[in-house]
């Protein structure tokens, strides 16, 4: 048991120190190319988190299990907003830019008709999975021309020299780097908080709904707890915004391409309570312009009950 410790610390070491080299990279990018750090946080940094959600779901669904798949992405949906950026934000109250969230808060809230919908009808065939995923490329390559377009950070002459040039690419290396020591890290952590869940005589199904659950979200709150104690807002926030936009159109729409996914009924009152908590998220930020302690605080009780309802 002792290696299970050592393996539990190590997976610790590896999500602060990975989130915290794919946060100081991905700042340093955004600054570098011109973009805002709320862009760089919907992409690489929410993206790029989202690793684990990708591989347990078409892992889940290549093994028949469509339950696990459907819920891994709309369980981390709602533990991304309620408890990812809850602790965020009562770590440091998040300043949101309304201009920018107005076009991702949109493609937030269509994304979560699209699951519903997909929910109603009962079947994610091919057909529906590509509609997904052009729906996220479409919406990336507007956001990146929107964002350069509008971005007051404009890059400077020496983006032009070679030694820049090869100063981003480090910085992406490392900022990639990043992301699989915090996947790498959050694995650990998940696997080996398994095995002593059971030597506890813990249930199975109570390490599901807790410990597996949760641990997909680990490389995002690892990612938005560094960059809320920094002080960096569009990282945080972004990254829980991007992951969610990527697990809904991205992750089900490739699984689908590759195996149609059978949607489980009993997963459509969950999918309602993500809609509720991301209807709720939306109306906050557009109407106060941020995530304040207080509302950070009240996402993190909203989550405790979740996970009791749940029980």
């Amino acid at each position: 048991m002792i290696s299970v410790y050592a393996l539990l610390i190590l997976g610790f070491v590896l999500l602060i120190y990975g989130g915290n080299l794919l946060v100081d990279n991905s700042v340093a990018i955004a600054k570098k190319i011109g973009l805002s750090t709320l862009f760089i946080g919907l992409v690489l940094v929410g993206f790029g988190t989202s690793t684990p959600e990708m591989v347990t779901s078409l892992a889940s669904v290549l093994q028949s299990s469509n339950g696990i798949a459907v819920g891994n992405v709309i369980g981390s949906n709602t533990a991304n907003i309620l408890l990812v950026l809850g602790v965020a934000a009562v770590i440091h109250p998040i300043n949101v830019d309304i201009h920018s969230f107005k076009r991702d808060g949109f493609v937030l809230g269509l994304s979560t008709i699209m699951l519903i919908c997909v929910m109603l009808y009962g079947t994610m065939n091919r057909i529906i999975g590509f509609i997904f995923a052009l729906t996220l490329v479409l919406y990336v390559g507007y956001s990146f021309y929107t964002d350069k377009k509008n971005s007051k950070n404009t890059p400077s002459s020496e983006m032009t020299d070679t030694s820049s040039i090869k100063n981003i690419w480090f910085a992406l290396i490392k900022a990639i780097i990043g992301i699989g020591l915090t996947c790498g890290g959050a694995y650990l952590l998940v696997e080996n908080a398994k095995i002593l869940a059971l030597h506890w005589g813990i249930s199975e199904a109570i390490i599901g709904l807790t410990i597996v659950a949760v641990g997909t979200s680990l490389p995002e709150l690892a990612a938005s707890i560094i960059a809320s104690y920094k002080k960096e807002n569009g990282v945080a926030f972004g990254n829980v915004v991007g992951s969610n936009i990527y697990n809904a159109l991205f992750i089900l729409g490739t699984v689908a391409l590759v195996l149609p996914i059978q949607m489980p009924e009993e997963m459509m009152k969950n999918t309602l309570i993500m809609a509720l908590v991301t209807s709720v998220l939306c109306l906050t930020v557009l109407t106060v312009k941020k995530v304040s302690r207080l509302m950070g605080f009240l996402f993190l009780c909203a989550y405790v009950v979740y996970i009791g309802y749940l029980f």
